[in-house]
């Protein structure tokens, strides 16, 4: 899901790094989705907001995220960032298959699918502050690139295991952490592979849970 994933998963940000709030997308397409939505379970007790879903090449609602905690800004040193949050992704499991069209064929999700949504979704709030803009567009374009080769290599060395509950079940996820925060993934029983990433609340400490009423976000 290369590139359908790349059109959706980094929120689109104004002059300057700043986060554009029309850019967050409304109940409406998480409402579409025909698979369950996943969060941090009720261990959490602070804000959620939506964010954006992420399509197929048919229109099809693939993935999305939910935030938790503080909505974060665009930072240039996360080393100094006081805010605390955690963002779940929730991809879709979907095999290789033919698009609406029939003109070709949609990719595959995995949970490197979610890995690497996830690393993409860090790096959207995090930027280096002493670039102009043309050198930070390639900055974002190097990391996502290694955002992905990281994805694609989830047994490699970046990654330690990481058992959290998903719905109560103790549930193995691949798990690394970089300068800029912490991204971690996993499938779930539900069909679904998540990712999530974060900075500021440790991920050790966290559980996921399916969301019953999405619609109460709005």
């Amino acid at each position: 899901m290369e590139t359908t994933s790349r059109v959706g998963a980094q929120a689109p940000a104004a002059e300057g790094g700043q986060q554009v709030p029309s850019a967050r997308r409304t109940v409406d397409g998480y409402l579409l989705a025909p698979f369950p939505w996943y969060g941090l379970d009720e261990a959490f007790t602070g804000p959620r907001w939506l964010m954006q879903v992420g399509t197929s090449a048919d229109g099809a609602v693939e993935h999305g995220s939910i935030g938790h905690g503080d909505e974060p800004t665009v930072r240039a040193d996360a080393t100094e960032d006081k805010e605390r949050f955690a963002v779940v992704v929730t991809v879709a499991a979907n095999p290789v298959r033919r698009s609406a069209d029939g003109a070709g064929l949609l990719e595959a999700t995995s949970v490197s699918s979610a890995a690497w949504l996830a690393g993409v979704g860090l790096l959207s709030f995090t930027w280096p502050g002493q670039m102009d803009h043309t050198l930070r567009d390639d900055w974002l374009d190097q990391q996502t690139e290694t955002a992905w080769v990281l994805a694609d290599d989830l047994n490699g060395p970046d990654w330690s295991s990481l058992s959290l509950p998903v719905d109560g079940v103790p549930t193995p996820f691949h798990y690394r952490e970089s300068e800029f925060g912490w991204v971690l993934a996993g499938s779930t029983q539900e069909g679904v592979h998540v990712g999530a990433y974060g900075r500021g609340m440790s991920a050790y400490g966290l559980g996921f849970a399916m969301i019953k009423d999405i619609g109460a976000y709005a």
